[in-house]
């Protein structure tokens, strides 16, 4: 039986539903899946459990639940009949619990207003907010509770604010109610934003595909009917419909959404095209390989929702507390107010007092509120310098990391080509000797240029725009050109001053034109460093003119970053789609480790190599990241990247800087130690006056004094965060070779 559940905001869900479920007869197999918000079970012919009962039950969990059937499907949970948007599209405010936060608030303001005016009243409106603010959690405490469930924090708030509105604190339970139906609404928006990165995903394959006859005819299909062996035409512009081979035609793709790569690739007849690459220049005819349920994009979001979903479920701290904070409290408590009196003969109203302000004090108000106050202040100050951390979890979680893995393009680089040389190779500047030989080499160089950013002019190739993008920096006068034309995925062509000239890939140079062995060793050499080549040659005279070499280049600040990280102990590997030798030189320049030539399968194998023997962060900024980013302990997007990798990761680097990455994890260590600072300084102030209290030492206004007084210390402290100047600098600042 599948089904489709609605509400779940964080990965604890997971086990409170499971729980219900594995008490009921005849249920089993129960898979759940957070990211796509999928159950799946098995429910035996003969068992007692009926279909309308598992609803039931996850209903009165606070979950809504329909028959998944595969398609878009409608909550089961009361929606208003005007309204029946899907949950995906409401704002925060039409939400179930964005309705909680804002009555909340209004009878929080309301009842502040009264107090002031109405003073003998004020405390009444408190207590209304209270019961109103607290009944969703006391009846889902009580549901969980029948279920298996005993000491979730539902239960743990419910005893908290009950206990304080007996004692008379109204106004505090209202508070406590009020930030933690806030945060409970924020856990919601943030899940809500991480399933629209899977969502978007799909949308990389184009919706409708060119399918062709054995006429040659034409004629516009879905791109999910396409079928094995069907032929489809891509031109220039499309997205590549499905996974297959070129039969006809020669053309660059981009394949970046799936490789990483950021060149594109030449390709041609008998070469491999994956969905949702980009067709550049160059007519092509596809033979479909794979449907589009088994494509590359679709591969991709199965690795991603398998990664999500394999993610242990990490209680929150104070729900794992609770679970023996809470029954030992409640019970410690009852035992105070019962057995003095039934035992010793003591007064039932001063032992009730007692118990009541051991209640007040034993309430967890400050450990509850203290954690998320630091928390606040980690994201606050994170916002602030551009990180962007989606949640608590993630703030803690970066600080434990001793490896974090860096996409190569986009990430460490700029994630575009820059012309890094210019060679002038003509016998004309190869004969020129003496001083005069700098000026005139100079002279040449500009002049190569000027002639390369000629040829190019008009082309929309990213190594083209870079080319004339450069010699328009350089201030190069640039030849018109006449005669424009191009070979598809190999060479462009031009005229200029009667000459008839090509720019082409060394090898497509090396069949049209005349490489010495000199020039081809230059080649070779530029090739080594990790650049990609692009020869200029007369076509008539077959003689080579120049050589241009581009390279994506590290980002300004990589080699800080890269030294701050292991300043920190940290390590750091380099993981890209990129051939070998760029990989190769980029790394060696930044010396960190690295593996090359990774499809998205190969990077989420390595990671969970390495997650065996610590926890990992990964760096990306692509598409084909997604998978690596879900799949490791803490995944970081770069914020120029795509939205799906921005969607997919749990911190996004708003400023794309690699430096950001010490920042990022000096400022969780310093969260966490602002943690564990409130809660020792909680427990020890309620132990000492637990015990005070106990012995009649102090009464119910200490008490009171106490549980506020500790609140607001701790929130104070966490307060001190916002002061976060970022990872301590570089006594010796690494040396940036260029």
């Amino acid at each position: 039986m599948k089904y489709h559940i609605e509400g779940m905001d964080c990965a604890s869900c997971i086990g409170k539903i499971e729980t219900a479920l594995k008490r009921m007869p005849g249920v089993s197999d129960v898979e759940l899946n957070f990211a796509t918000e999928t159950l799946e079970l098995s429910l035996a012919p003969d068992a007692p459990t009926q279909a309308s009962d598992i609803e039931k039950t996850i209903k009165s969990l606070g979950f809504g639940i329909s028959a998944n059937t595969g398609q878009q499907t409608v909550s089961a949970i009361d929606i208003d009949s005007d309204n029946q948007m899907a949950p995906q599209d409401k704002r925060w405010w039409q939400t179930q619990k964005g309705k909680q936060v804002v009555g909340l608030g209004i009878l929080m303001g309301s009842a502040y207003a009264l107090s002031l005016l109405f003073p003998a009243y004020g405390i009444w409106v408190f207590a209304i907010a209270v019961i109103v603010g607290v009944f969703p959690f006391a009846r889902k405490a009580l549901a969980l509770a029948k279920t298996g469930s005993f000491f979730s924090i539902e239960t743990l708030m419910s005893v908290a604010v009950l206990g304080a509105l007996i004692i008379g604190e109204a106004e505090e339970a209202a508070a406590v109610v009020f930030l933690f139906s806030i945060g409970e609404l924020f856990e919601s928006i943030a899940a809500d934003r991480a399933r629209a990165g899977i969502r978007a995903l799909s949308s990389l394959v184009p919706k409708s595909a060119i399918l062709l006859d054995a006429q040659g005819g034409q004629r516009n299909v879905p791109a999910t009917s396409l079928q094995v062996n069907d032929l489809v035409l891509v031109r220039p512009g499309d997205r590549v419909s499905a996974d297959g081979s070129i039969v006809q035609g020669a053309s660059s793709l981009d394949d970046s959404p799936v490789t990483g790569e950021s060149v594109p690739v030449a390709k041609t007849m008998g070469d491999n095209v994956f969905a949702g690459s980009i067709n550049i220049d160059g007519v092509l005819q596809v033979r479909v390989e794979k449907t589009a349920a088994d494509n590359t994009i679709s591969r991709i979001i199965d690795l991603v929702e398998q990664a999500q979903a394999s993610k242990a479920p990490t209680a929150r701290f104070i729900e794992k507390f609770s679970r023996y904070y809470t029954p030992a409290v409640m019970a410690i408590a009852a035992l105070i107010i019962i057995v003095p009196p039934l035992t010793m003969g003591g007064d039932w109203s001063t032992w009730l007092y007692r118990g009541l302000a051991l209640l007040l004090i034993a309430c967890p108000c400050a450990l509850v509120l203290s954690t998320p106050a630091a928390i606040a202040s980690g994201l606050a100050v994170g916002a602030r310098r551009g990180l962007l951390i989606k949640g608590g979890s993630a703030l803690e979680t970066i600080g434990q990391v001793k490896t974090v893995a860096f996409d190569k393009t986009g990430t460490l680089t700029e994630g575009k080509p820059r012309v890094t040389d210019v060679v002038d190779i003509t016998q004309e500047y190869s004969s020129v000797q003496g001083q005069d030989s700098q000026d005139q080499g100079s002279q040449g160089k500009d002049k190569v240029l000027a002639l390369f950013a000629s040829v190019e002019t008009g082309s929309s190739h990213p190594l083209a725009e870079a080319i004339v993008s450069h010699a328009k920096a350089a201030k190069v006068v640039i030849p018109v050109a006449s005669k424009a034309s191009a070979t598809a995925g190999k060479a462009v062509h031009a005229t200029i001053a009667g000459r008839a000239l090509a720019i082409g890939s060394p090898v497509y140079a090396a069949d049209e034109a005349s490489i010495s062995a000199e020039q081809q060793a230059q080649i070779e050499a530029l090739q080594n460093e990790g650049k990609t080549v692009s020869v200029l040659f007369d076509e008539q005279s077959r003689e080579v003119l120049g050589l241009v070499a581009l390279r994506d280049e590290l980002r300004d600040d990589a080699h800080e970053g890269v030294a701050q990280l292991k300043a920190m102990g940290v390590r750091s590997v380099m993981l890209t789609g990129d051939n070998r030798l760029t990989a190769q030189a980029l790394a060696s320049n930044l010396d960190v480790e690295w593996e090359a030539e990774l499809l998205p399968e190969d990077k989420l194998r390595l990671l969970n190599e390495m997650k065996n023997n610590s926890k990992i962060a990964m760096v990306g900024d692509g598409i084909n990241d997604a998978p690596a980013l879900a799949t490791a302990d803490v995944g970081i997007a770069m914020g120029g990247g795509t939205d799906v990798a921005i969607e997919t990761a749990d911190i996004a680097l708003l400023k794309s800087r690699v430096t950001d990455m010490a920042h990022l994890i000096a400022l969780s260590r310093a969260t966490m130690r602002n943690i564990h600072q409130n809660v020792i300084f909680a427990l020890g102030l309620k132990g000492v006056f637990l015990i005070t209290t106990v012995f009649g030492i102090t009464g119910l206004w200490i008490a009171v004094l106490a549980d506020a007084g500790a609140t607001v210390l701790v929130t104070l402290n966490a307060l001190r965060l916002l002061r976060f100047k970022g990872a301590p600098p570089l006594v010796n600042p690494p040396k940036v070779v260029k």
